[in-house]
């Protein structure tokens, strides 16, 4: 008898179970590997079904970002623009970005659909505050490009800009004129280069924008729509069998039956918790012997950075946990912004938002540009809903400091006693996260010549 008759004998294979199993499994799988493909898709169809924007334009948030902006962890103190392109249909693509001066200057991430990272811009990108042109072009494109832009070659045909205009304050007169000035980005296709059109901006200050990441079955109907529109990258072929299991091929409708769905559903919240795990677990102190980390998985970061290139790496676990809890990539990490996520306090434990917590933020922040720190809903990372704000930062003019130039920040259901303008209001019912930025930081930041210290509670 041979191993194979002998480990079936006396069972009863039911194939339906055996393919349940087989769909929860690989949806799980799938999940993980296409979160960075769905977090973009829900960006963009919030913009596409939500907004008057459309791809090859620019959406704008005309205040500083409230809780009605559902995006990862963003950033409430900069002006937000975002640039989805798509050159399927309009070939190359040019974004056009203005130098810095006198009227404003700002930080720019290219990404593609899997939300790799292309190059960066502004005053701390490539171009060193000069402006620059790029276009990106198409998958197979083997045209000329013109004398005068920088060509990106981004895989896919979709992507998007991130582009934060610096704020100098909050004030009316300063929003506005950061405003202004992110309205000298340029979108067009670049067949009307010798004659731009004016580029689209609409505002949508006013939307719930929402694009949290869904752990339903509703997950695979983004991660179809990426599989119709893009091409398959070499580094993801392995998955077209996978997601066949699924019900998901290309040029083929995605309709799962209910059976499917229920396993879907399944898979997908297994995935949710194995990456909410992986998060838990955190991220490799930024100072020792604190709980200010790495804003990601390190070997994510390398990997990212080099655009995924190395056939012998591919971090999809630690990009799956990336991408549940932000969005967008830096092509240089630490030359315009750095981030450290905190998630637990000076203890050891979760931030609870019943209790109140002190930050102290010693003086002379090692950064050219300024720094915050914004509070995010735990389970979701988005801004924490129904708040008056979400954030404090030094490029907040009422913003107190200590005689020495330090300032303490509080983060609570309730002020303390005269420290409204340093306080950071969060739900009593929810845990809730945080994220340290230094936009411009030096040497100094990065050689720990200064320390952030861990989160306290205040007795009560």
């Amino acid at each position: 008898m041979s191993p194979r008759a002998a480990s079936t004998q006396g069972r009863v294979i039911n194939p339906a179970m055996v393919n349940r199993s087989n769909v929860q499994r690989r949806a799980t799988e799938a999940a993980i590997w296409g979160m960075p493909a769905v977090n973009y898709d829900l960006m963009r169809q919030e913009m596409l079904t939500k907004t008057p924007g459309k791809e090859n334009q620019v959406i704008y948030w005309g205040k500083p970002l409230d809780w009605h902006n559902q995006t990862l962890t963003p950033n409430p103190d900069t002006m937000y623009f975002m640039a989805f392109f798509n050159t399927k249909d309009v070939g190359p693509v040019v974004l056009e970005f203005p130098p810095a001066g006198d009227a404003g200057s700002l930080n720019a991430n290219i990404v593609n659909t899997w939300q790799v990272p292309l190059e960066d811009a502004g005053a701390l990108g490539v171009d060193k505050g000069a402006g620059a042109k790029f276009v990106l072009l198409p998958p197979g494109y083997e045209g000329a490009v013109p004398a005068g832009y920088t060509p990106l070659r981004p895989g896919t045909y979709g992507g998007y800009a991130l582009i934060r205009s610096k704020l100098d304050s909050h004030s009316a007169e300063d929003v506005a004129r950061s405003v202004a000035y992110g309205k000298q980005v340029k979108v067009y296709p670049l067949s009307q280069a010798a004659n731009p059109p004016d580029t689209v901006f609409s505002d949508v200050q006013s939307v719930d924008f929402d694009s949290t990441i869904r752990y339903d079955a509703s997950f695979f109907d983004n991660l179809d729509r990426i599989v119709q529109a893009e091409p398959w990258l070499d580094r993801d072929r392995v998955m077209i069998d996978s997601l066949r299991t699924l019900g998901i091929e290309k040029g083929k409708p995605f309709a799962p039956d209910a059976a499917t769905k229920e396993a879907l559903t399944a898979g997908i919240r297994e995935a949710q918790q194995e990456l909410e795990a992986r998060y838990d677990a955190g991220f490799p102190p930024f100072y020792e012997g604190t709980h200010w980390t790495l804003p990601a998985i390190p070997e994510l970061i390398s990997a990212a950075q080099g655009g995924f290139s190395d056939p012998d790496h591919y971090p999809v676990d630690a990009r799956g946990v990336g991408y549940t809890y932000a969005f967008i990539a830096l092509k240089r990490l630490g030359a315009g912004q750095f981030y450290m996520i905190a998630i637990k306090d000076k203890d050891g434990h979760d931030f609870d938002g019943s209790k109140t917590y002190r930050l102290h933020v010693p003086a002379n922040v090692p950064v050219d540009q300024y720094w915050s720190v914004t509070a995010y809903d735990r389970q979701t990372h988005a801004l924490i809903k129904n708040m008056a704000r979400a954030s404090r930062a030094s490029n907040a003019s009422d913003v107190v400091k200590n005689p020495d130039g330090s300032v303490d920040i509080y983060f609570g259901p309730t002020a303390p006693a005269g420290k409204d303008a340093n306080w950071v209001p969060t739900d009593p019912a929810r845990k809730f996260e945080l994220m340290f930025r230094a936009y411009g930081p030096t040497k100094a930041f990065f050689d720990k010549q200064w320390r952030l210290n861990d989160v306290e509670v205040v007795p009560g």
